[in-house]
């Protein structure tokens, strides 16, 4: 990236402009109302939420080590 001239950067900076143009913009607060519905209407099956049965759970300990 060093050895790109002032010249080589404006025309990368300009295509990547010409890339953005046709996206569509959104507000933020908008986006971020959405985000939160949809993430509070999966919360009820979320293991991290709701944690693991101890019959799925796969890292429950199956025995104990006893030293006598």
């Amino acid at each position: 990236m060093e050895e790109l001239t002032d010249k080589d950067r404006l025309k990368m900076e300009v295509d990547q402009l010409r890339k953005e143009l046709p996206l569509e913009r959104q507000l933020v607060s908008k986006c971020a109302e959405e985000l939160k519905d949809y993430i509070e209407s999966l919360s009820a099956e979320d293991p991290l939420v709701k944690g693991i049965s101890e019959e799925k759970n796969p890292f429950k300990e199956k025995g104990g080590c006893v030293i006598t």
